[in-house]
Protein backbone atom coordinates (compact mmCIF):
# COMPACT_ATOMS: atom_id res chain seq x y z
CA UNK A 1 0.00 0.00 0.00
CA UNK A 2 1.49 3.28 -0.73
CA UNK A 3 1.07 5.87 1.69
CA UNK A 4 2.49 9.73 1.22
CA UNK A 5 3.60 11.97 3.71
CA UNK A 6 1.38 15.38 4.62
CA UNK A 7 1.57 18.00 2.68
CA UNK A 8 5.01 20.04 2.65
CA UNK A 9 5.64 23.75 3.08
CA UNK A 10 7.53 24.08 -0.79
CA UNK A 11 3.76 23.20 -1.98
CA UNK A 12 2.56 26.16 -1.27
CA UNK A 13 5.12 27.89 -2.68
CA UNK A 14 3.89 26.86 -6.12
CA UNK A 15 0.93 28.45 -6.02
CA UNK A 16 0.48 31.38 -8.67
CA UNK A 17 -1.89 34.37 -8.86
CA UNK A 18 -4.22 35.93 -11.38
CA UNK A 19 -3.85 39.96 -10.82
CA UNK A 20 -6.69 41.02 -13.21
CA UNK A 21 -8.92 40.09 -16.66
CA UNK A 22 -10.69 41.32 -19.36
CA UNK A 23 -13.26 40.19 -22.12
CA UNK A 24 -13.56 40.10 -25.75
CA UNK A 25 -16.84 41.86 -27.13
CA UNK A 26 -18.76 38.74 -27.99
CA UNK A 27 -17.41 37.15 -25.01
CA UNK A 28 -15.64 34.24 -26.25
CA UNK A 29 -11.99 35.07 -24.99
CA UNK A 30 -11.10 35.80 -22.03
CA UNK A 31 -7.46 36.91 -20.86
CA UNK A 32 -5.74 37.56 -17.63
CA UNK A 33 -2.79 38.64 -15.83
CA UNK A 34 -1.07 35.80 -14.12
CA UNK A 35 2.45 34.52 -12.92
CA UNK A 36 1.61 31.06 -13.97
CA UNK A 37 4.89 30.51 -15.95
CA UNK A 38 7.04 32.03 -13.00
CA UNK A 39 6.92 35.29 -14.53
CA UNK A 40 4.20 38.22 -14.87
CA UNK A 41 2.55 37.61 -18.27
CA UNK A 42 -1.08 37.72 -20.10
CA UNK A 43 -3.03 34.16 -20.47
CA UNK A 44 -6.02 33.48 -22.14
CA UNK A 45 -8.92 31.24 -22.08
CA UNK A 46 -11.20 30.44 -25.32
CA UNK A 47 -14.60 30.41 -23.58
CA UNK A 48 -16.04 29.27 -26.77
CA UNK A 49 -15.17 25.51 -25.94
CA UNK A 50 -16.61 23.46 -23.48
CA UNK A 51 -13.77 22.73 -22.06
CA UNK A 52 -11.02 25.83 -22.32
CA UNK A 53 -7.73 25.19 -21.29
CA UNK A 54 -5.70 28.44 -20.43
CA UNK A 55 -3.15 29.40 -23.34
CA UNK A 56 -0.10 32.04 -23.37
CA UNK A 57 -1.54 35.44 -24.97
CA UNK A 58 1.17 37.77 -24.42
CA UNK A 59 5.32 37.40 -23.26
CA UNK A 60 6.68 40.38 -21.80
CA UNK A 61 7.50 39.00 -18.11
CA UNK A 62 6.77 42.19 -16.73
CA UNK A 63 3.82 43.42 -14.76
CA UNK A 64 0.89 44.01 -16.69
CA UNK A 65 -1.63 46.73 -15.00
CA UNK A 66 -4.81 46.62 -17.34
CA UNK A 67 -6.25 44.72 -20.26
CA UNK A 68 -8.23 46.53 -23.14
CA UNK A 69 -9.47 44.80 -25.80
CA UNK A 70 -10.59 47.06 -29.12
CA UNK A 71 -14.44 46.69 -29.74
CA UNK A 72 -13.97 46.06 -33.20
CA UNK A 73 -11.71 43.14 -32.45
CA UNK A 74 -8.59 43.75 -34.27
CA UNK A 75 -6.15 44.53 -31.21
CA UNK A 76 -5.76 44.46 -27.60
CA UNK A 77 -4.03 47.24 -25.26
CA UNK A 78 -2.34 46.54 -22.21
CA UNK A 79 0.36 48.25 -19.80
CA UNK A 80 3.95 47.18 -18.78
CA UNK A 81 6.42 48.27 -16.24
CA UNK A 82 10.11 47.36 -15.95
CA UNK A 83 11.21 45.22 -13.23
CA UNK A 84 8.45 46.38 -10.31
CA UNK A 85 9.53 50.14 -11.49
CA UNK A 86 5.82 51.05 -11.94
CA UNK A 87 6.47 53.19 -14.51
CA UNK A 88 3.65 51.71 -16.89
CA UNK A 89 3.81 52.74 -20.58
CA UNK A 90 0.69 51.45 -22.95
CA UNK A 91 1.85 48.30 -25.35
CA UNK A 92 -0.55 46.91 -28.19
CA UNK A 93 -1.36 43.23 -29.09
CA UNK A 94 -2.86 41.40 -31.80
CA UNK A 95 -5.99 39.94 -31.02
CA UNK A 96 -4.90 36.34 -31.04
CA UNK A 97 -1.94 37.33 -28.77
CA UNK A 98 1.98 37.84 -29.64
CA UNK A 99 4.62 39.91 -28.81
CA UNK A 100 3.62 43.43 -27.05
CA UNK A 101 4.70 46.07 -29.47
CA UNK A 102 4.82 49.62 -27.92
CA UNK A 103 1.62 51.95 -28.45
CA UNK A 104 2.08 54.86 -25.88
CA UNK A 105 5.20 55.29 -23.91
CA UNK A 106 8.34 57.75 -23.64
CA UNK A 107 11.41 58.15 -21.08
CA UNK A 108 11.52 54.98 -18.60
CA UNK A 109 10.94 57.14 -15.64
CA UNK A 110 7.58 58.13 -16.86
CA UNK A 111 4.37 56.95 -16.53
CA UNK A 112 1.60 56.52 -19.52
CA UNK A 113 -1.46 55.05 -17.30
CA UNK A 114 -4.56 54.03 -19.69
CA UNK A 115 -7.67 56.01 -19.02
CA UNK A 116 -10.28 54.83 -21.61
CA UNK A 117 -10.90 53.64 -25.21
CA UNK A 118 -13.74 55.11 -26.96
CA UNK A 119 -16.62 52.96 -28.09
CA UNK A 120 -15.29 52.81 -32.28
CA UNK A 121 -11.52 51.75 -30.74
CA UNK A 122 -9.86 54.68 -32.65
CA UNK A 123 -8.98 56.94 -29.29
CA UNK A 124 -6.72 56.37 -26.70
CA UNK A 125 -7.26 58.81 -23.45
CA UNK A 126 -4.38 58.37 -20.97
CA UNK A 127 -2.61 59.69 -18.17
CA UNK A 128 0.92 60.72 -17.91
CA UNK A 129 3.99 62.06 -15.76
CA UNK A 130 5.08 63.44 -19.52
CA UNK A 131 5.98 66.46 -18.46
CA UNK A 132 4.18 66.96 -15.32
CA UNK A 133 5.66 64.24 -12.60
CA UNK A 134 3.81 65.38 -9.74
CA UNK A 135 0.26 66.18 -10.95
CA UNK A 136 -0.24 64.19 -14.19
CA UNK A 137 -1.78 65.86 -17.69
CA UNK A 138 -4.27 64.09 -19.50
CA UNK A 139 -3.44 63.19 -23.32
CA UNK A 140 -6.08 61.25 -26.09
CA UNK A 141 -3.89 59.40 -28.98
CA UNK A 142 -5.95 59.10 -32.11
CA UNK A 143 -4.66 55.78 -33.40
CA UNK A 144 -5.71 56.26 -37.05
CA UNK A 145 -3.88 59.75 -37.50
CA UNK A 146 -0.91 58.84 -34.28
CA UNK A 147 -1.94 62.76 -33.36
CA UNK A 148 -1.68 63.32 -29.98
CA UNK A 149 -3.42 66.02 -28.14
CA UNK A 150 -3.23 67.53 -24.71
CA UNK A 151 -6.58 67.75 -23.08
CA UNK A 152 -5.83 68.80 -19.52
CA UNK A 153 -2.83 69.75 -17.09
CA UNK A 154 -3.08 68.47 -13.56
CA UNK A 155 -2.32 71.30 -10.80
CA UNK A 156 -1.85 71.05 -6.99
CA UNK A 157 -2.55 67.24 -6.71
CA UNK A 158 -1.91 64.46 -8.81
CA UNK A 159 -4.84 64.38 -10.85
CA UNK A 160 -6.04 62.07 -13.64
CA UNK A 161 -8.77 61.45 -16.01
CA UNK A 162 -11.51 58.55 -14.11
CA UNK A 163 -14.08 58.28 -16.99
CA UNK A 164 -15.64 59.67 -20.01
CA UNK A 165 -19.43 59.24 -21.22
CA UNK A 166 -20.43 57.04 -24.09
CA UNK A 167 -20.33 60.08 -26.51
CA UNK A 168 -17.30 61.45 -25.29
CA UNK A 169 -18.42 64.66 -24.48
CA UNK A 170 -18.12 64.63 -20.53
CA UNK A 171 -14.99 64.08 -18.92
CA UNK A 172 -14.81 63.22 -14.96
CA UNK A 173 -11.40 63.58 -13.50
CA UNK A 174 -10.01 63.03 -9.63
CA UNK A 175 -7.74 65.31 -7.80
CA UNK A 176 -5.81 63.06 -5.36
CA UNK A 177 -5.14 65.37 -2.04
CA UNK A 178 -4.62 61.99 0.25
CA UNK A 179 -5.45 58.46 0.17
CA UNK A 180 -8.51 59.83 2.45
CA UNK A 181 -8.90 63.21 0.68
CA UNK A 182 -10.07 63.83 -3.05
CA UNK A 183 -12.31 66.30 -5.12
CA UNK A 184 -13.64 64.55 -8.42
CA UNK A 185 -15.38 67.07 -11.26
CA UNK A 186 -15.84 67.71 -14.39
CA UNK A 187 -13.69 70.17 -16.36
CA UNK A 188 -16.20 72.37 -18.56
CA UNK A 189 -13.84 74.92 -20.27
CA UNK A 190 -12.01 76.52 -17.57
CA UNK A 191 -14.50 76.18 -14.89
CA UNK A 192 -14.42 72.64 -12.39
CA UNK A 193 -17.98 71.32 -11.66
CA UNK A 194 -17.42 69.17 -8.76
CA UNK A 195 -20.13 66.41 -7.51
CA UNK A 196 -19.81 66.60 -4.10
CA UNK A 197 -21.35 70.12 -2.44
CA UNK A 198 -18.28 71.10 -0.73
CA UNK A 199 -14.98 70.54 -2.37
CA UNK A 200 -13.14 72.04 0.43
CA UNK A 201 -14.41 69.12 2.95
CA UNK A 202 -11.92 65.78 3.83
CA UNK A 203 -13.75 63.06 1.55
CA UNK A 204 -13.32 60.77 -0.82
CA UNK A 205 -15.14 60.07 -4.61
CA UNK A 206 -14.01 57.29 -6.97
CA UNK A 207 -14.99 55.36 -9.89
CA UNK A 208 -17.55 57.24 -11.44
CA UNK A 209 -19.82 55.43 -13.62
CA UNK A 210 -22.20 56.97 -16.26
CA UNK A 211 -25.71 55.35 -16.51
CA UNK A 212 -26.43 57.69 -19.32
CA UNK A 213 -25.35 61.13 -20.55
CA UNK A 214 -26.77 63.01 -17.89
CA UNK A 215 -26.45 60.67 -14.50
CA UNK A 216 -23.03 59.97 -13.14
CA UNK A 217 -23.24 56.99 -9.82
CA UNK A 218 -20.05 56.69 -7.50
CA UNK A 219 -19.36 56.10 -4.17
CA UNK A 220 -18.12 58.51 -1.89
CA UNK A 221 -17.99 59.16 1.92
CA UNK A 222 -19.12 62.95 1.77
CA UNK A 223 -20.40 63.86 5.69
CA UNK A 224 -20.65 60.61 6.20
CA UNK A 225 -18.54 57.79 8.43
CA UNK A 226 -18.92 55.01 5.34
CA UNK A 227 -18.80 54.88 2.03
CA UNK A 228 -22.28 55.24 0.03
CA UNK A 229 -24.09 55.57 -3.31
CA UNK A 230 -23.91 59.04 -4.69
CA UNK A 231 -25.76 60.76 -7.67
CA UNK A 232 -25.29 63.35 -9.73
CA UNK A 233 -27.22 64.66 -12.84
CA UNK A 234 -25.35 66.81 -14.50
CA UNK A 235 -28.42 68.71 -16.60
CA UNK A 236 -29.70 69.40 -12.84
CA UNK A 237 -26.16 70.15 -11.60
CA UNK A 238 -27.58 68.25 -8.54
CA UNK A 239 -25.86 65.95 -5.90
CA UNK A 240 -27.68 62.87 -3.85
CA UNK A 241 -27.78 60.53 -1.80
CA UNK A 242 -28.73 57.35 -2.87
CA UNK A 243 -28.10 54.29 -1.10
CA UNK A 244 -26.77 53.40 1.96
CA UNK A 245 -25.65 50.23 3.71
CA UNK A 246 -25.23 50.62 7.79
CA UNK A 247 -21.25 49.51 8.49
CA UNK A 248 -20.71 48.68 5.22
CA UNK A 249 -18.29 50.74 2.71
CA UNK A 250 -19.48 50.35 -1.00
CA UNK A 251 -15.87 50.21 -2.70
CA UNK A 252 -16.96 49.62 -6.67
CA UNK A 253 -20.08 50.26 -8.68
CA UNK A 254 -20.43 48.76 -12.31
CA UNK A 255 -23.51 49.43 -14.38
CA UNK A 256 -26.05 46.91 -16.50
CA UNK A 257 -27.41 48.39 -19.10
CA UNK A 258 -29.48 44.94 -19.61
CA UNK A 259 -31.25 45.05 -16.58
CA UNK A 260 -30.54 48.98 -15.72
CA UNK A 261 -29.30 48.29 -12.83
CA UNK A 262 -25.98 48.54 -10.51
CA UNK A 263 -24.04 46.03 -9.09
CA UNK A 264 -22.11 47.08 -5.76
CA UNK A 265 -18.97 45.66 -4.16
CA UNK A 266 -19.18 46.47 -0.63
CA UNK A 267 -16.59 46.41 2.12
CA UNK A 268 -17.44 44.97 5.51
CA UNK A 269 -14.49 44.54 8.21
CA UNK A 270 -12.26 41.67 6.94
CA UNK A 271 -14.37 40.52 3.88
CA UNK A 272 -16.48 41.76 0.80
CA UNK A 273 -20.01 41.52 0.07
CA UNK A 274 -22.00 41.92 -3.34
CA UNK A 275 -25.30 43.71 -4.23
CA UNK A 276 -27.08 44.75 -7.13
CA UNK A 277 -29.21 47.93 -6.74
CA UNK A 278 -32.72 48.47 -9.33
CA UNK A 279 -32.05 51.85 -10.30
CA UNK A 280 -35.99 52.02 -10.91
CA UNK A 281 -37.53 49.71 -8.09
CA UNK A 282 -35.20 50.81 -6.24
CA UNK A 283 -34.60 47.04 -4.68
CA UNK A 284 -31.42 46.08 -3.13
CA UNK A 285 -30.54 42.36 -3.61
CA UNK A 286 -27.29 40.40 -1.85
CA UNK A 287 -25.53 37.73 -4.15
CA UNK A 288 -23.53 35.25 -2.30
CA UNK A 289 -20.32 34.79 -4.08
CA UNK A 290 -18.04 31.94 -4.44
CA UNK A 291 -15.24 33.74 -1.83
CA UNK A 292 -14.83 36.18 0.74
CA UNK A 293 -12.36 39.00 -1.48
CA UNK A 294 -13.77 40.27 -4.61
CA UNK A 295 -10.71 41.77 -6.58
CA UNK A 296 -12.21 42.54 -9.99
CA UNK A 297 -15.95 43.15 -10.83
CA UNK A 298 -16.83 43.19 -14.14
CA UNK A 299 -20.46 43.87 -16.47
CA UNK A 300 -20.58 42.46 -19.52
CA UNK A 301 -22.69 44.49 -22.36
CA UNK A 302 -25.01 40.99 -22.36
CA UNK A 303 -25.76 41.76 -18.44
CA UNK A 304 -23.10 38.62 -17.42
CA UNK A 305 -21.32 39.11 -14.02
CA UNK A 306 -17.22 38.00 -13.69
CA UNK A 307 -15.59 38.33 -10.50
CA UNK A 308 -11.90 37.56 -10.00
CA UNK A 309 -11.04 37.16 -6.06
CA UNK A 310 -9.89 34.29 -3.36
CA UNK A 311 -10.35 33.78 0.51
CA UNK A 312 -7.48 32.68 2.97
CA UNK A 313 -8.31 28.94 2.15
CA UNK A 314 -8.76 29.79 -2.15
CA UNK A 315 -6.41 31.05 -3.90
CA UNK A 316 -7.10 33.56 -7.12
CA UNK A 317 -10.18 32.40 -9.22
CA UNK A 318 -12.31 33.87 -11.73
CA UNK A 319 -15.84 33.28 -12.10
CA UNK A 320 -19.44 33.52 -14.11
CA UNK A 321 -23.02 34.00 -12.43
CA UNK A 322 -24.72 31.82 -14.42
CA UNK A 323 -28.14 32.79 -13.26
CA UNK A 324 -30.25 34.88 -10.84
CA UNK A 325 -30.03 32.44 -8.52
CA UNK A 326 -26.58 32.88 -7.29
CA UNK A 327 -24.86 29.79 -8.92
CA UNK A 328 -21.05 30.71 -10.41
CA UNK A 329 -19.26 28.74 -13.07
CA UNK A 330 -15.64 29.02 -12.33
CA UNK A 331 -13.50 29.79 -15.25
CA UNK A 332 -10.01 28.88 -13.72
CA UNK A 333 -8.75 26.40 -11.64
CA UNK A 334 -6.11 28.01 -9.66
CA UNK A 335 -5.05 25.54 -6.56
CA UNK A 336 -2.47 25.30 -3.89
CA UNK A 337 -0.33 21.92 -5.32
CA UNK A 338 -1.59 18.83 -3.75
CA UNK A 339 -3.01 20.40 -1.11
CA UNK A 340 -7.13 20.44 -0.44
CA UNK A 341 -9.14 23.56 0.80
CA UNK A 342 -9.86 21.59 4.42
CA UNK A 343 -6.18 21.06 4.93
CA UNK A 344 -5.36 24.86 4.50
CA UNK A 345 -6.08 27.48 7.71
CA UNK A 346 -9.06 29.93 7.99
CA UNK A 347 -8.86 32.69 10.53
CA UNK A 348 -10.58 33.32 13.01
CA UNK A 349 -11.58 37.02 13.90
CA UNK A 350 -10.86 38.03 17.24
CA UNK A 351 -11.67 41.54 18.86
CA UNK A 352 -9.03 43.20 22.08
CA UNK A 353 -9.45 46.71 23.53
CA UNK A 354 -6.26 48.71 22.88
CA UNK A 355 -4.47 51.61 25.42
CA UNK A 356 -7.54 54.22 24.93
CA UNK A 357 -10.19 51.63 24.71
CA UNK A 358 -10.68 51.45 21.32
CA UNK A 359 -11.74 48.39 20.15
CA UNK A 360 -9.55 46.47 17.31
CA UNK A 361 -10.59 43.76 15.05
CA UNK A 362 -7.67 41.17 13.92
CA UNK A 363 -7.28 37.62 12.07
CA UNK A 364 -5.72 35.03 14.43
CA UNK A 365 -4.47 31.92 12.03
CA UNK A 366 -3.72 28.83 14.42
CA UNK A 367 -1.49 26.50 12.91
CA UNK A 368 -3.36 23.02 12.79
CA UNK A 369 -2.93 20.92 15.74
CA UNK A 370 -0.47 18.17 14.32
CA UNK A 371 1.75 21.13 12.66
CA UNK A 372 1.62 23.64 15.75
CA UNK A 373 5.56 24.13 16.88
CA UNK A 374 4.33 26.56 19.94
CA UNK A 375 6.05 29.87 18.02
CA UNK A 376 3.24 33.09 16.65
CA UNK A 377 4.28 35.29 13.82
CA UNK A 378 2.95 38.77 14.76
CA UNK A 379 1.93 40.58 11.36
CA UNK A 380 1.45 44.50 11.20
CA UNK A 381 0.16 45.07 7.68
CA UNK A 382 1.24 47.30 5.08
CA UNK A 383 -0.70 50.00 3.72
CA UNK A 384 -0.98 51.57 6.18
CA UNK A 385 -4.46 52.98 5.17
CA UNK A 386 -5.09 49.34 3.99
CA UNK A 387 -6.35 46.08 5.93
CA UNK A 388 -5.74 42.26 6.76
CA UNK A 389 -8.62 40.72 5.52
CA UNK A 390 -9.48 37.15 4.19
CA UNK A 391 -6.76 37.52 1.60
CA UNK A 392 -5.17 34.19 0.26
CA UNK A 393 -1.48 34.62 1.62
CA UNK A 394 0.41 31.39 -0.36
CA UNK A 395 3.13 32.96 2.33
CA UNK A 396 0.92 32.72 5.62
CA UNK A 397 -0.06 28.86 4.72
CA UNK A 398 3.89 27.63 4.04
CA UNK A 399 4.29 29.47 7.86
CA UNK A 400 1.29 27.91 8.94
CA UNK A 401 2.65 24.69 7.52
CA UNK A 402 5.26 24.86 9.67
CA UNK A 403 3.43 25.21 12.50
CA UNK A 404 3.51 29.03 12.96
CA UNK A 405 0.42 30.64 14.26
CA UNK A 406 -0.29 34.24 12.32
CA UNK A 407 -1.90 36.97 14.44
CA UNK A 408 -3.32 40.13 12.01
CA UNK A 409 -3.91 43.35 13.99
CA UNK A 410 -6.32 45.90 11.94
CA UNK A 411 -4.60 49.02 13.94
CA UNK A 412 -6.05 52.29 13.44
CA UNK A 413 -5.81 53.70 10.34
CA UNK A 414 -7.46 50.50 8.83
CA UNK A 415 -9.54 50.96 6.07
CA UNK A 416 -12.83 49.25 6.61
CA UNK A 417 -14.32 50.73 9.73
CA UNK A 418 -15.18 53.83 9.00
CA UNK A 419 -13.55 57.51 7.57
CA UNK A 420 -12.82 58.10 11.24
CA UNK A 421 -10.51 55.13 12.16
CA UNK A 422 -8.59 55.67 8.41
CA UNK A 423 -7.42 58.78 9.42
CA UNK A 424 -6.05 58.25 13.12
CA UNK A 425 -2.47 57.12 11.26
CA UNK A 426 -2.27 60.75 9.50
CA UNK A 427 0.26 62.58 10.60
CA UNK A 428 0.74 59.58 13.44
CA UNK A 429 2.51 56.89 12.06
CA UNK A 430 4.33 55.98 15.15
CA UNK A 431 2.33 56.13 18.47
CA UNK A 432 -1.23 55.37 18.32
CA UNK A 433 -0.82 52.53 15.46
CA UNK A 434 2.30 51.67 17.63
CA UNK A 435 0.22 51.04 20.59
CA UNK A 436 -2.59 49.03 19.27
CA UNK A 437 -0.02 46.62 18.10
CA UNK A 438 1.76 46.49 21.22
CA UNK A 439 -1.86 45.99 22.75
CA UNK A 440 -2.18 42.84 20.43
CA UNK A 441 0.97 41.68 21.63
CA UNK A 442 -0.37 41.92 25.39
CA UNK A 443 -3.54 39.81 24.35
CA UNK A 444 -1.50 37.25 22.66
CA UNK A 445 0.49 36.67 25.96
CA UNK A 446 -2.75 36.81 28.18
CA UNK A 447 -4.38 34.56 25.96
CA UNK A 448 -1.29 32.46 26.38
CA UNK A 449 -1.06 31.91 22.41
CA UNK A 450 2.30 32.68 22.65
CA UNK A 451 5.04 34.41 24.93
CA UNK A 452 8.18 36.99 24.26
CA UNK A 453 10.72 33.56 23.54
CA UNK A 454 7.80 32.10 20.78
CA UNK A 455 7.25 35.46 19.07
CA UNK A 456 8.37 35.98 15.74
CA UNK A 457 7.64 40.04 14.26
CA UNK A 458 7.47 39.91 10.44
CA UNK A 459 6.17 43.02 8.53
CA UNK A 460 6.33 44.46 4.94
CA UNK A 461 5.99 48.22 3.53
CA UNK A 462 4.57 50.41 6.40
CA UNK A 463 3.95 46.92 7.82
CA UNK A 464 7.83 47.20 7.55
CA UNK A 465 8.19 50.26 9.34
CA UNK A 466 6.33 48.99 11.88
CA UNK A 467 8.37 46.17 12.33
CA UNK A 468 11.64 47.80 13.04
CA UNK A 469 9.74 50.32 15.05
CA UNK A 470 8.21 47.66 17.78
CA UNK A 471 11.95 46.50 17.36
CA UNK A 472 13.45 49.38 18.54
CA UNK A 473 10.96 50.61 20.86
CA UNK A 474 9.81 47.54 22.58
CA UNK A 475 12.67 45.01 21.74
CA UNK A 476 11.35 42.88 24.92
CA UNK A 477 8.55 41.30 23.19
CA UNK A 478 10.31 38.91 20.59
CA UNK A 479 12.80 36.46 19.46
CA UNK A 480 13.79 37.95 15.95
CA UNK A 481 12.23 40.50 13.33
CA UNK A 482 12.01 40.50 9.38
CA UNK A 483 11.58 43.79 7.78
CA UNK A 484 10.41 43.26 4.12
CA UNK A 485 11.12 46.46 2.09
CA UNK A 486 10.34 49.13 5.26
CA UNK A 487 10.84 52.61 5.95
CA UNK A 488 13.70 53.52 8.64
CA UNK A 489 13.92 57.12 8.50
CA UNK A 490 10.78 59.28 7.78
CA UNK A 491 13.28 62.18 6.78
CA UNK A 492 14.78 59.96 4.52
CA UNK A 493 11.36 58.39 3.30
CA UNK A 494 9.38 61.59 2.99
CA UNK A 495 11.83 63.19 0.31
CA UNK A 496 12.64 59.95 -1.99
CA UNK A 497 8.94 58.61 -2.47
CA UNK A 498 8.19 59.13 -6.43
CA UNK A 499 7.06 62.40 -7.84
CA UNK A 500 3.02 62.24 -7.53
CA UNK A 501 3.17 60.60 -3.86
CA UNK A 502 4.77 64.11 -3.15
CA UNK A 503 1.76 66.55 -3.05
CA UNK A 504 -0.16 63.82 -1.01
CA UNK A 505 3.01 63.57 2.05
CA UNK A 506 1.97 66.91 3.96
CA UNK A 507 -1.63 65.17 4.87
CA UNK A 508 -0.29 61.33 5.42
CA UNK A 509 2.60 61.69 7.32
CA UNK A 510 3.73 65.28 8.20
CA UNK A 511 6.07 68.29 7.37
CA UNK A 512 10.09 67.14 8.06
CA UNK A 513 10.64 70.62 9.37
CA UNK A 514 7.60 71.76 11.00
CA UNK A 515 7.29 68.18 12.77
CA UNK A 516 10.89 67.59 13.34
CA UNK A 517 10.26 66.19 17.08
CA UNK A 518 7.51 63.89 15.54
CA UNK A 519 9.77 62.71 12.40
CA UNK A 520 12.51 61.79 15.13
CA UNK A 521 10.21 60.15 17.75
CA UNK A 522 8.63 58.28 14.91
CA UNK A 523 11.82 57.25 13.04
CA UNK A 524 13.41 53.22 13.47
CA UNK A 525 16.85 54.75 12.97
CA UNK A 526 16.54 56.63 16.43
CA UNK A 527 16.10 53.59 18.45
CA UNK A 528 19.11 51.67 16.92
CA UNK A 529 20.75 50.81 20.70
CA UNK A 530 17.64 48.85 21.56
CA UNK A 531 17.43 47.27 18.15
CA UNK A 532 19.26 43.87 19.53
CA UNK A 533 17.12 41.49 18.72
CA UNK A 534 18.55 38.88 15.06
CA UNK A 535 17.00 40.21 11.48
CA UNK A 536 16.27 39.80 8.39
CA UNK A 537 15.97 42.27 6.05
CA UNK A 538 14.31 41.95 2.29
CA UNK A 539 14.44 44.74 -0.13
CA UNK A 540 13.57 45.09 -3.87
CA UNK A 541 16.53 47.06 -5.45
CA UNK A 542 14.10 48.83 -7.99
CA UNK A 543 11.35 49.44 -5.49
CA UNK A 544 10.06 53.14 -6.64
CA UNK A 545 8.14 53.37 -3.14
CA UNK A 546 10.89 52.86 -0.45
CA UNK A 547 13.95 53.07 -1.94
CA UNK A 548 16.62 50.73 -1.27
CA UNK A 549 18.40 53.03 0.56
CA UNK A 550 16.22 53.00 3.41
CA UNK A 551 16.99 49.27 3.67
CA UNK A 552 20.77 50.35 3.12
CA UNK A 553 20.92 52.40 6.18
CA UNK A 554 19.15 50.30 9.09
CA UNK A 555 21.52 47.37 7.81
CA UNK A 556 24.64 49.46 7.56
CA UNK A 557 24.16 50.88 10.92
CA UNK A 558 23.15 47.90 13.17
CA UNK A 559 26.07 46.10 11.32
CA UNK A 560 28.50 48.63 12.56
CA UNK A 561 26.92 47.89 15.67
CA UNK A 562 27.75 44.11 15.63
CA UNK A 563 24.40 43.52 15.59
CA UNK A 564 23.06 39.76 13.95
CA UNK A 565 21.65 41.63 10.53
CA UNK A 566 20.76 39.40 7.43
CA UNK A 567 20.18 40.94 4.17
CA UNK A 568 18.37 39.76 0.88
CA UNK A 569 18.38 42.45 -1.86
CA UNK A 570 16.26 41.45 -5.00
CA UNK A 571 18.26 43.27 -8.27
CA UNK A 572 15.16 42.54 -10.51
CA UNK A 573 11.83 43.46 -8.35
CA UNK A 574 10.16 46.37 -7.01
CA UNK A 575 7.56 46.85 -3.90
CA UNK A 576 6.79 43.39 -4.16
CA UNK A 577 7.47 40.09 -6.12
CA UNK A 578 6.73 40.28 -9.25
CA UNK A 579 8.60 36.67 -10.10
CA UNK A 580 7.96 33.46 -8.70
CA UNK A 581 11.00 32.10 -8.40
CA UNK A 582 12.38 36.06 -5.94
CA UNK A 583 8.97 34.88 -4.10
CA UNK A 584 10.02 31.45 -3.44
CA UNK A 585 13.80 32.43 -2.61
CA UNK A 586 12.05 35.02 -0.04
CA UNK A 587 9.63 32.45 1.48
CA UNK A 588 12.47 29.80 2.18
CA UNK A 589 15.03 32.65 3.40
CA UNK A 590 12.43 33.95 5.73
CA UNK A 591 11.46 29.91 7.14
CA UNK A 592 15.40 29.70 7.53
CA UNK A 593 15.44 32.66 9.34
CA UNK A 594 12.72 31.48 12.05
CA UNK A 595 14.00 27.63 11.77
CA UNK A 596 17.55 29.74 13.30
CA UNK A 597 16.64 31.55 15.58
CA UNK A 598 13.95 29.44 17.49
Amino acid sequence: MITFPKPEVEQFFYTYSIYDFSLSKDEKKLVFSTNLSGKRNLWALDLSKEHPYPYQFAQKDENSNFIQFDPNGTYVLTGYDSDGDENYHIYALPQEGGLPQPLISGEKNEKYLFAHLSKDGKRVYYNTSENNPAFFNTRVRYLDTDKDELIAEGEGAPTTLASVSEDEEILVYVSMFANTYNNIFIQKGGEKIYLTPDPKKVHVSYEPVFADDDNIYFPTDYESEYMYLAKYNIKQEKFSKVLEIEKESIKTVKYDKATDSLYLVTENGVVDKLYQYGLNSGALREIQKPFDIIDQLTVTESGKVYLLGHAATKPDNIYRLKDQSGQWEQLTDNRVLGVSEKELVDPEIVTYSSFDGMEIEALLFKAKPENANGYTVFWPHGGPQAAERKYFRAMFQSILNRGYHIFAPNFRGSTGYGSSFVKLVEQDWGHGPRLDNVEGIKWLIDQKITDPDHLFLVGGSYGGYMALLLHGRHPEYFKAVIDIFGPSDLFTFVNSVPPDWKPIMERWLGDPERDKERFIKDSPVTYLETMTKPMLVIQGAKDPRVVKEESDQIVQNLKDKGRDVEYLVLEDEGHGFSKKENEIKVYKRMLEFMEKHK
